[in-house]
């Protein structure tokens, strides 16, 4: 059932070592945000135009003040302008919504972080030692199947444009190769546990990731522009189409819109808004999806880099003020999202440009989170833009 507005006893908690190794990565202060630099946000999306971006769009929620901003078109070929009020694929901040189902039914006990996978999907994953917890946080060493599927990005992407695939074919599809290391080890980014996540979503309630998705965040959130299409491949209502950049230099830009998103699905099939990914993200840090010690579970980070850490579902990223946010980036062909708030959901910002493959893009908008939340603008990058792999997008959605 739903975890709308809810007060739970705390759940087991999870192995000492674990939470110590966790709360050594927290931030070392919380620093307060300071007054967003709408114009510096503004800078960053013309700033994308100019390197590529036929439009973009931002959402600023500072505790019930809203703020938005749009350049460009959701249209190349009507020239109609991008808005707010479109939407739009979010890759992988999809698996946040994963995440929390699956916390969701942590608290149901329906299921256990530290279990092995192999307790809920017997035989799908060759070694039994790896967890739930480890899935939920790319710890778990299993390879991402979209490395080899997009290592070219135009044809990568038609040769799946209009494919449905089942879980288990993506998941045959990570087990062809070697494991990128021992279960618990080593953070590897990876789409594959999250079709894994999907797995056990699927098979702890009996339901279709969509219909969970609807019950337990979308319909008690109102969440009106956020759907899960697969395999359908079109956006429903208002929405901007999205633009592949060729690996080529100079080639035109491939209308990626209609796709069914097969090859990510519970890793990254949703479509959503600015205005949704404000109110699931300030929901989600407040405590109203989950019980306080889910969110917890959460919460825990291991380092990622020198600004980054990783929980369950959920990326933290520490910002030049001291500020740290939380939430998570997605790419799928033809769209870019940033979607992050503050630890108390009381400030959020989403950001979205309608391409992809293109790194100078997407360290551009990177820096929409210094202005909203450390309200100044973001340092120049100097030299070659260069795309971070942790950053939840798949080879050839970045072009260097």
């Amino acid at each position: 059932m739903p975890h709308v507005n809810v007060t739970h006893l705390a759940s087991r908690a999870t192995a000492l070592g674990a939470v110590a190794l966790c709360l050594l990565t927290a931030p070392a202060h919380a620093a307060t945000p300071a007054r967003p630099d709408v114009t510096g946000v503004d800078t960053a999306l013309r700033t994308a135009l100019r390197q590529g971006a036929p439009g973009a769009i931002a959402r600023i929620d500072d505790d019930g003040t809203v703020r938005q901003l749009a350049v460009g078109v959701a249209d190349r070929r009507s020239g109609r302008a991008i808005s707010n009020a479109d939407r739009f694929r979010i890759g992988s901040v999809t698996k946040v919504f994963s995440a929390v189902v699956l916390l969701q039914l942590a608290d149901e006990k329906k299921l256990e972080l530290d279990a092995p996978v192999d307790r809920y999907l017997p035989g799908l994953l060759p070694d039994r030692r790896i967890t739930v917890r480890q899935v939920l946080g790319h710890r778990s060493g299993l390879y991402d199947y979209t490395n080899d599927m997009f290592a070219k990005s135009v044809s990568g992407f038609e040769a799946v444009r209009t494919k449905v695939f089942s879980y288990r074919q993506l998941v045959d599809r990570s087990l062809r190769h070697a494991r990128t290391n021992a279960p618990g080890t080593a953070y590897a980014y990876s789409n594959t546990n999250f079709v894994v996540a999907g797995m056990l979503i699927e098979k702890l309630t009996g339901h279709s990731v969509r219909t969970e998705y609807e019950n337990r965040i979308i319909k008690p959130l109102q969440l009106r522009d956020t759907f899960y299409a697969h395999p359908g491949t079109t956006i429903p209502g208002r929405h901007t189409n999205g633009y592949l950049t060729p690996d080529t230099a100079g080639a035109p830009l491939v209308d990626a819109t209609e796709q069914t998103v097969s090859w990510a699905q519970s890793a990254g099939a949703l479509i959503s808004s600015t205005r949704d990914l404000d109110a699931f993200l300030s929901a989600l840090l407040r405590g109203r999806l989950t019980s306080a010690a889910q969110l917890r579970q959460m919460e825990h980070m291991l380092p990622v880099d020198s600004t980054q850490a990783y929980g369950l579902g959920l990326r933290r990223r520490d910002l030049s003020c001291g500020v740290s946010v939380y939430g998570h980036t997605g790419a799928v062909q033809g769209y870019y999202t940033y979607a992050f708030a503050t630890k108390d959901g009381r400030r959020t910002l989403t950001a979205l440009v309608n391409t992809s493959n293109n790194g100078a893009v997407h360290n551009t908008m990177l820096g929409t989170l210094e202005s909203a939340f450390c309200g100044k603008p973001a340092k120049v990058r100097r030299g070659a833009a260069v795309l971070e792999r942790q950053q939840d997008a798949v080879p050839g959605l970045a072009r260097q």
